[in-house]
């Protein structure tokens, strides 16, 4: 029974006491659900996943799961996934400043994507999230220092980082489970595969909330979609070779911001003397030449993909893609394929180099001539802080 002097709003539908947790209670009204974890005592709205003020009229605790489905007169079935983190309030854990509190195992769903089937008048409801959830409570609200999650795998290696919520009480981050992306050159098309990082292991991670000077710690575990049928070592190729592909890509990028820095320089050079000057006429033959090598790793047609001009880049950032998004294992053309285009790179960026060591010296004796600054080409240091 609800106390008179309880703040719970709207009469009740329905109460229901935890299978595991007989403190933990949870109250269907009229104006939404209300949960108590101290035996009813005292109550607090659950505003969690945007749940409206509807009338909840049943209440259902998933025994495997851990999950409450609730059952409400206007958005049909809600689900709270996983109210691990609810029964862990214990008294001494809402006591705490900071506390990580128990979640199950992540599984790293089987990746797949498609169409649909229904027409627009069809109602389907989000999936459960596909990223690892890290639950914490904080007893006051976070207002001085810097605050950060960060997640570290088993060698100590920061793999990842996520939001953090200042505010009081029960916070949720989500982590994709993957790497940065790779850095990938500008073109003309779009390199959307590209825009995700290879995804971690299964395993143990440490999660760790650093708040001011004070830092907390928890493990994360990672297990493979119980539907799957690929072993690690099929993983760990795929992830070996994803990273290697990543490595070439940032090559790439680094090569196509040299000659786009020559480029760029040449022509900006170019544009301060008279068009029929001698000294014009070469540094814009030399700006078309670099060109001429760039459009051997990126594609330049304007139209993006329809096109269908294809480069080293885009050769490479399809085969990428077609790596992070399979769970299995590489196949033997993949791999020789990622060998194949990291040599094609090779022989473009000798050519560039050769032309540099060819060509500079000449054009920049010609710009000193005429009080105009030399060119210099960008070093793998200088690019690398400059993307910091």
């Amino acid at each position: 029974m609800v106390a008179p002097d309880s703040p719970v709003r709207g009469y009740a539908h329905v109460i229901k006491e935890d299978l595991v947790n007989p403190n933990l209670l949870f109250l269907g009204t009229e104006l939404g659900l209300w949960v108590s974890v101290d035996g009813g005592k005292q109550w607090a709205h659950y505003k969690g996943g945007d749940l409206p003020a509807v009338a909840v009229r049943d209440l259902a605790i998933h025994p495997r799961d851990h999950d409450l489905v609730i059952g409400t007169h206007g958005r049909g079935i809600w689900i709270v996934d996983d109210i691990s983190p609810l029964r862990a309030l214990t008294p001494g854990v809402l006591a705490s400043p900071v506390a990580f509190l128990p979640d199950r195992p992540t599984a790293q769903r089987l990746q797949s994507g498609g169409g649909w089937a229904n027409g627009d008048a069809m109602f389907v409801g989000a999936n459960p999230p596909s990223d690892a959830v890290i639950t914490y409570y904080q007893r006051r609200r976070h207002i001085f220092g810097d605050m950060k999650l960060e997640v570290y795998d088993a060698s100590g290696k920061l793999v990842g980082t996520m939001p953090t919520s200042k505010r009081r009480g029960l916070n949720r981050a989500t982590w994709s489970m993957r790497l940065a992306p790779p850095r990938v050159p500008p073109a003309a098309s779009a390199a959307f595969g590209a825009a995700f990082g290879p995804r971690v292991l299964p395993g143990t991670y440490t999660i760790k909330l650093t708040k001011d000077t004070a830092t907390f710690t928890t493990q994360l575990v990672l297990v493979p979609d119980p539907r799957g049928t690929h072993t690690q070592a099929e993983r760990q190729a795929s992830l070996d070779l994803a990273l290697k592909i990543k490595g070439t890509l940032g090559d790439m990028t680094f090569a196509v911001e040299r000659m786009n820095g020559v480029r760029q320089a040449l022509e900006e050079r170019a544009g301060r003397l008279p068009a029929s000057d001698a000294v014009t006429k070469r540094l814009r033959a030399a700006s078309a030449a670099v060109d001429a090598l760039r459009k051997k790793i990126v594609a330049t047609k304007e139209g993006g993909m329809i096109t269908g001009e294809e480069r080293l880049r885009e050769n490479l950032t399809d085969l990428y893609s077609n790596i992070v998004f399979y769970d299995g294992g590489p196949a033997e053309t993949q791999i020789e394929r990622a060998d194949a285009i990291a040599r094609e790179l090779t022989d473009v960026v000798r050519d560039f180099d050769a032309w540099a060591t060819r060509e500079l010296t000449g054009i920049n004796a010609a710009l000193r001539g005429k009080k105009l600054e030399p060119i210099q080409v960008i070093t793998r240091q200088q690019w690398e802080a400059a993307g910091q």
